[in-house]
């Protein structure tokens, strides 16, 4: 529920800004998902041979798998959401560090390749955007 919650605040935040025509900096998604608890936005490259070809129930297991770490691991890392590709997964986190990322994927016993801390959010909006 709590990561339904962030990802509708994150769908509400970036209509706003679209509407608005700016390029959303990190630190105002921040405050406005992670409710001014210092979270940092991350991006997680997972490398999975055959990521694009898990069934939905081997995709529901490692979210449940993810989901029961992160309840233990308490609010200072939140999971958003993830994209499966042919053999690569990426997630964005909000987190306070990026080690609580690393430890998240050690304890749920997922790859993190690479972790990334988003500086800015661009979109088509940003090409158009009034300076």
């Amino acid at each position: 529920m709590k990561t339904l919650k962030s990802l509708l605040i994150l769908m509400i935040t970036t209509a706003s800004f679209n509407a608005l025509g700016q390029e959303k900096s990190v630190e105002l998604l921040n405050n406005e998902l992670a409710n001014d608890k210092g979270l940092n936005m991350y991006v997680i490259e997972r490398n999975i041979p055959g990521a694009g070809n898990l069934t939905t129930e081997e995709l529901q297991a490692i979210s449940k798998t993810s989901c029961d770490v992160l309840d233990s691991m308490g609010s200072d890392i939140k999971w958003l959401h993830s994209y499966v590709t042919g053999d690569k997964v990426y997630c964005v986190y909000m987190a306070k560090s990026e080690e609580l990322v690393r430890e998240h994927a050690q304890k749920g016993g997922f790859p993190a390749n690479s972790v990334a801390p988003v500086k800015v959010i661009i979109d088509p909006s940003t090409a158009t955007a009034k300076q």
